[in-house]
This record gives C-alpha cells, structure tokens and sequence, in this order.
C-alpha cells in the first residue's frame, strides 16, 4: 500500500514538472536577432523575432537580387539587356520592370528606369560623363523614354533603340527589401523590420512589444550624414517606407546647384523647392518609385498626385520663399507621426 502511495506520488510530481515546464516552454519569449552588412553600395540591417539566426541566408538572397538587378555586377540580368543579349529575364528583374512600366504610366514619365544615359551623362549614374549640353541632352532624350521599351510574350525585353539603357537604381533597393521581408514570412517570422539604405518595411511589433520607430532625417547639407538631426519620428507597422531626397547628392558648377533628381521629360536636374519626399505604401518598391517620382514632379503637382492616390501617404519637406523648411502631409499620414 504504501509503495502505490509512493508511486502515485512520484507520477504526480512528474506530472507537476512536465507541466511546469510546458507552460516555461509557452511563456519563453523568443528573442530578436539583428544582422547588419552591406550591399549595394549601402548598408543594410534586418531586426526579425526568431530563435534562429538568418544571416546566411538573407545575404544568399540579397547575393541572387544583385545578379538581376544591379548595373554594376557585369554578368548581372539588367547588364546583359543593356548590352542587348537575347536572354529572358528572371522573375526579379520582371517584377520590377512590368511594377516599374505601371508607375511611369500613373505619374506620366516622372518615374522612368530608361533615364540612365541622362543621369550617367550628368555624373550621377553608374557611369561617369562631362557636363551635357543642351544638344547632347536632346541626343539623350532620342533613347530614353519609358514607352520605347516593353516585354514581348515570350518575356524577353524588347526595345525600340537598341541603344537604351535602363537602370532600376531608384527602385531596387526598394524590391529588395520586400524580398526579405518575403523571405521572413515564409519562415513563419511576424515581427520584423527589414531596412537597406534606408528603404525599409516593417511588420508586427518592435522588441518593446509597440510599433515600429522610424525617423526621418531633417534634411540639410550634411553630405557624410554625421548630425543625423531627424525631422519627425514615425510610429508605424505592416508597411513600406522609402525616402528619397536632393540635399546630400549634388554638385556646383559655375555657381549653380544642380541636384542628383533628373527629369526624365527634360533630361535636366530639377530646380524644385523639394528637399525630400517620403512615401508609406504597402511594399516598399512602389514607396521608393513613387518617392522619386515626387521628387521630379515638384510640389504642387506632387502635393496633388498624393493627395489623390488611395494607396499611399506622403511627406514633403521643402523650402518657402524665404528658405524656411515646411513640412506637407497627406491627410493619411498624420496618424503615424509621434
């Protein structure tokens, strides 16, 4: 009798332990991991709620977005159409351009991946070029233009001038980022925050349980980004964020200030009073196209394509008359500010 006694004991007791330890199981929290490196050209950084780390594999898949996307990787997809090879494109170089040839259509040619002949011969692009003049910029404009350029059925790229080039600079690193933050989801990952260059989306909640803290940095000539003074702080989840912006890429010539923003339409640097444009949209490809696409457009026409598009919520900060900074938000995006 009294060994059933002790038996029945020791079960209970075990069955108070293994469900002592269930419930730690349950109750552990699972910490954040934070990877850091660089690619294109810039840093990135990727905060994810997982009790594994994913470094590697995150690096793999930015490695196979280079191969498609970047202008300077010679063997790369977008390198290969522009020497004008007859190859089909893979899927990224493919999301990109059809999203890309959508954006061109809806803000009229602001947003073009056929500027880069223009922007290399104003020395902001991939390849370096002597101050243009007003001829060589109509030459330029002979071969650049998002409608001379579409994807034939067989999904080969096909050109009207085989001399045009095209460059998703301004919003590549935008796709890459949501193709991490792709990544992350199919590992079942809720809570994360994937930023490169500063082109970021955020989803779920921050390692103190709240919503993700973005700021926006105030936009002044600090060309090495030392001061980092910040504009506004954003508190915002579950979307993409890109900024784009003329106050730190930019050169004098002949005492004039000719920003890093080419007006694919003119073929010229802008002259507008726009500092900066950020855009929230719900992947961060469309926010960084449409970031750059304002920064073209200027602030009244601008101000109107915002205002007007359901999709997305913006901020421009800009200059008055007497060169003060102001601020514009759309309606949508005052709920997100601190």
């Amino acid at each position: 009798m009294e060994k059933k006694v002790q038996r029945n004991f020791l079960w209970i007791a075990l069955l108070v332990l293994g469900t002592i330890w269930i419930l730690a199981r349950h109750n552990q929290v699972t910490p954040y991991q934070t990877d850091n490196g660089l690619i294109f050209g810039t840093v990135y950084k990727v905060t994810y709620q997982c009790d594994q780390n994913l470094k590697a594999e995150i690096e793999a898949e930015l490695k196979r977005f280079d191969g498609s996307l970047s202008p300077f990787n010679d063997t790369a997809t977008i390198t290969r159409i522009n020497r004008n090879e007859d190859i089909v494109p893979d899927t990224f170089f493919t999301n990109v351009f059809r999203r890309s040839m959508e954006i061109s259509r809806e803000t009229d040619g602001a947003f073009d991946i056929t500027v880069a002949p223009l922007a290399n011969a104003w020395g902001f692009g991939f390849k370096k070029g002597n101050f243009p003049d007003s001829a060589m910029i109509d030459s330029l404009l002979e071969m650049t233009g998002y409608e001379k350029v579409k994807l034939s059925d067989e999904g080969k790229v096909v050109k009207t001038d085989s001399r045009i080039m095209l460059s998703c600079s301004a919003v590549a690193k935008g796709y890459a980022v949501d193709v991490i933050a792709q990544l992350l989801k199919k590992k079942g990952i809720r809570n994360f925050m994937v930023d490169i260059g500063g082109e970021v989306v955020v989803h779920g909640q921050n390692p103190q349980n709240g919503p993700w803290r973005i700021g926006l940095n105030k936009p002044i000539d600090d060309s090495l980004a030392v001061n980092q003074e910040l504009q506004a702080v954003l508190l915002v989840t579950d979307l993409g964020m890109a900024t784009s912006g003329n106050y730190r890429n930019y050169y004098y010539k002949d005492g004039k200030k000719y920003a890093h923003t080419i007006d694919p339409r003119t073929g010229y640097p802008v002259q507008h009073s726009i500092l900066s444009a950020t855009v929230i949209a719900k992947d961060c490809m469309s926010a960084d196209a449409y970031a750059t696409a304002f920064m073209v457009m200027g602030l009244e026409e601008a101000e109107r394509v915002a205002d007007a598009h359901p999709d997305i919520d913006a901020c421009f900060i800009y200059t008055d008359e007497e060169g003060k900074l102001q601020t514009f938000l759309t309606k949508g995006m005052e709920k997100y500010m601190k």
